[in-house]
């Protein structure tokens, strides 16, 4: 487990996957697909529960102001500060795994349960598991 820190908000946009966990990979296909240059920018799952039900977005790194509107998506922010996280490398053969990355996470004190929880696709081979701590642990 790693301490990372995000300097600024990151703005991001994207499409919540209603039918969670199904569609995830549909979902991150059909944002690659839409955008030029494909797998060159970061991809983001952004998840949190909303009374029983997980809500999850599959979305991308705004480059461009007014990207989420010209794509007919969510635009969404990921907040700035100090993240716990966990890499994980060749994540397309290991997505089984990355909610149990996620569970060891959140059993860290230091984890603000109230925030969403990200997975940072960096590139097509290594991707981040985080979760924001909460201030001053």
């Amino acid at each position: 487990m790693e301490k990372l820190n995000i300097e600024s908000d990151l703005k991001v946009f994207g499409v919540q996957v209603k039918t969670f966990p199904l569609g995830i990979g549909e979902a991150f296909d059909k944002l690659v697909k839409m955008l030029p240059g494909g797998f060159d920018r970061s991809f983001y799952g952004i998840s949190y529960m909303e009374g029983d039900k997980m809500i999850y977005y599959a979305a991308a790194e705004e480059r461009n102001a007014g990207e989420a509107e010209k794509y007919s998506c969510d635009r969404l922010t990921i907040e700035k500060g100090e993240y716990l996280s966990e890499p994980l490398t060749d994540w397309r053969s290991q997505t089984n795994c990355i909610k149990d990355i996620f569970h060891d996470l959140l059993k860290d004190e230091r984890t603000d349960k109230t925030k969403p929880a990200v997975e940072w696709y960096k590139n097509d081979n290594e991707m981040l598991c985080m979760i924001k701590t909460i201030t001053g642990k």
